[in-house]
Order: structure tokens, then C-alpha cells, then sequence
């Protein structure tokens, strides 16, 4: 079936993308993905989206997003892409059960935090354990947590908690951070921030109210196990975009990040847009994502109304 524009991804950006389009008459299509919302579904609260003073839970938010989008008469389909065929004018994208073709598509598929891994992590997130300081900082005001990682991230985010927490911990498995010597040097320089380098972060464990209590680390050198005890975790250790089905067909940098042009979501590849966190590694905020999902409606309008 052929249509105007099909939005790819259905968090912050994807559901801006598809407001703006909808209200244009464009009758956007959006591929949900099998995680709808994003990764502000796993978020318990945010309290930096504007128009939302009290905060607001993450799904809530999405929830609200997504009705919004219903409202100018969206369609959504729950599923995956699994292959897609960008070509000027007759963009194909392949679901798990149809084929669409567009004449304009806005990707936003976002990107995923990584994480360590181990035993205790999944059952945290959330619950003390974090990937984004500029999120959940806020709720470790005057107390003490850890940050795990080694480079400019997370120096980065140790170096932001530091003015919110009473102390911050960082924790590397290596005896020398990777990170740029003057991030490691801004480190250095604050009183409450904490190294632990050589160590290794085995498992969470949670306290009896089921929130993060503490992290069990191993010597690199030593072998020996202990147990250091916080109120939260900040996992810091790069991010990935989900750009793996557009490998080869549009310009990615080396981070795997979809390149557009200087002030546009404009992609390599004609009628092709990209907005949200698949697009920037710098911010990676809610609002951000939502500021370029509607930078592409916009886009995506205009060239339509250009060919």
C-alpha cells in the first residue's frame, strides 16, 4: 500500500513527527515497533518535559503523545521493520506482515543505552539504577551513588551528579580511565567525587524496599570481593543506535549514528528524514527528540509539496 509519509519509531520524536504530519493532512503511518513509547517507558517519572510541573510518569507521557496523534486521524501498526528498500519517491518498507511504500519517511527508531549485564541490573532499572544522570539525577539530591564506566560519558554524568549528590563514585574496571585528560582532569578536581578503578561490578543488589541498596565489585588485581553500598547507579557506557536495517543504505558516522544535514533532519537519501536520538548523540533528551520530530514533519511537508 502506498502512502505519504511512514513514521519508523513511535517514541518522543516519532509521535512529534507524526502530530505535525497528521495535522497537515499528510495521513502519517506509524511502525510502533515492538517497544512503543521508547525508552521513556521504563521511565518512572519525568519531571523535565515541559507543561508537566507536578511530573509525569514516562508511559503517561507516551500515552498521551500517542493519543494526541490519534486524534488527527494516525494510524499505527504494532510491529517490526525487518528490511527496507530507500529509493526517491517509492520508499519501501518491509513489516513482519506487509509492505509499505512512501513517498516520504521520517526515521526516529532512537537509540539503546547499553548496559553491563549482570545479575540484579534488569530488575533495578528504574528502581536506582539509571542510564541517563540529566533524567533521573534529580532524585539523588544529597545522596550517594555510583557511576560506571570509564569515558567522556561517563565523566560526563559523574561530573553533573556532582552538583546534585553528596557523593559520587565512579567505578572502572580498568587502572586508567579512556576518557579525554580534560574530562578526567574535571573529574579530579571535585571534592565529592569518588574512583574505584580496577574494579569490576559483579551484581545489584536490592534493600528491602526492592530499590537499589548496594553493588558487589572484584578487585581486578586481587580477586577480592566486596560490597559497596549506595542509593543509586548510573550505567554509563555508551549508547547504540538502532540503525541496523539502514546500514548501507544511508550515511551513518562511525558511531553508527544516521548523519543528516546541518540544521535539517535531511538524510543522505532523498524524502528520507531522521529525527530523535537516532540522530544525536549529544543531547538525547525527550524534548530534544520532540523539537526534531517536528523539524521533520515540516521537512517531510515541504518536500512533499516540492515533487
Amino acid at each position: 500500500m502506498e502512502h505519504k509519509v511512514v513514521i519508523v519509531g513511535s517514541g518522543p520524536a516519532g509521535l512529534t513527527a507524526a502530530i505535525y504530519a497528521a495535522r497537515a493532512n499528510l495521513s502519517p503511518v506509524v511502525i510502533e515497533g515492538m517497544q512503543p513509547g521508547g525508552q521513556l517507558m521504563i521511565t518512572t517519572e519525568v519531571e523535565n518535559f515541559p507543561g508537566f510541573p507536578e511530573g509525569i510518569e514516562g508511559p503517561d507521557l507516551m500515552d498521551r503523545m500517542r493519543k494526541q496523534a490519534e486524534r488527527f486521524k494516525t494510524s499505527f501498526i504494532f510491529s517490526e521493520v525487518g528490511k527496507v528498500e530507500l529509493r526517491p519517491r517509492a520508499h519501501a518498507i518491509w513489516t513482519d506482515s506487509e509492505k509499505l511504500v512512501a513517498s516520504a519517511v521520517i526515521i526516529s527508531t532512537g537509540a539503546s543505552a547499553r548496559y553491563l549485564g549482570i545479575e540484579g541490573e534488569d530488575a533495578l532499572k528504574g528502581r536506582g539504577v539509571s542510564a541517563c544522570a540529566t533524567c533521573d539525577g534529580f532524585f539523588f539530591r544529597d545522596r550517594d551513588v555510583f557511576v560506571v564506566g570509564g569515558g567522556d560519558s561517563a565523566m560526563e554524568e559523574a561530573n553533573y551528579l556532582a552538583g546534585i549528590c553528596r557523593t559520587v563514585t565512579i567505578v572502572h574496571r580498568r587502572p586508567e580511565f579512556r576518557a579525554s585528560p580534560i574530562m578526567v582532569e574535571r573529574v579530579r578536581s571535585r571534592g565529592n567525587i569518588r574512583l574505584e578503578l580496577g574494579q569490576v561490578p559483579l551484581r545489584f543488589e536490592a534493600g528491602p524496599d526492592g530499590t537499589f541498596e548496594a553493588v558487589i565489585l572484584r578487585d581486578v588485581e586481587t580477586g577480592v570481593v566486596r560490597r559497596a553500598e549506595g542509593h543509586g547507579v548510573f550505567v554509563a557506557v555508551g549508547h547504540s543506535p538502532n540503525t541496523g536495517i539502514f546500514s548501507g543504505q544511508l550515511d551513518l558516522d562511525e558511531a553508527g549514528y544516521i548523519v543528516t544535514r546541518r540544521g535539517t533532519t535531511q538524510t543522505s537519501v532523498e524524502g528520507v528524514f531522521a529525527c530523535g536520538d537516532v540522530q544525536d548523540h549529544e543531547y538525547r533528551q525527550a524534548v530534544t527528540a520532540a523539537g526534531t520530530g517536528c523539524m521533520a514533519a515540516l521537512q517531510a511537508q515541504r518536500y512533499l509539496e516540492s515533487i
